[in-house]
């Protein structure tokens, strides 16, 4: 079993910066592909940005080039940094595991944080 929790969240200017963290603990973090997903009220919950065991990453189309996921496996921990946030990306963010591999859509994992607050003000 893979205790996930989230840090990092809060109330930002829109265009500033926000690196959430996500700690694991409970099994192998090596092992486990880890995502992080993001919902808005009245949304569904949409994938961010994830990143393999190998440290491969694959990221959401409307965050490319502002957003970066990373991983410390010593440490148990995976990152989100986010830069140029917008309005528009004001939700509960979410880390996950799964293994192995990443997937897409939510379903496809298997252990979940509780969420952390992301407010961008405009």
């Amino acid at each position: 079993q893979v205790q996930l929790v989230e840090s990092g969240g809060g109330l930002v200017q829109a265009g500033g910066s926000l690196r959430l963290s996500c700690a694991a603990s409970g099994g192998t973090f090596s092992r486990y592909g880890m995502g992080w997903f993001r919902q808005a009220p009245g949304k569904q919950r949409e994938l961010v940005a994830a990143i393999t065991s190998s440290g491969t990453t694959n990221y959401a189309d409307s965050v490319k080039g502002r957003v970066f996921i990373s991983r410390d496996n010593a440490k148990n921990t995976v990152f989100l940094q986010m830069n140029m946030l917008k309005p528009e990306d004001t939700a509960v963010y979410y880390c996950a595991a799964r293994a192995p591999g990443i997937r897409a859509t939510p379903g496809g994992y298997d252990y979940w944080g509780q969420g952390t607050q992301v407010t961008v003000a405009s």
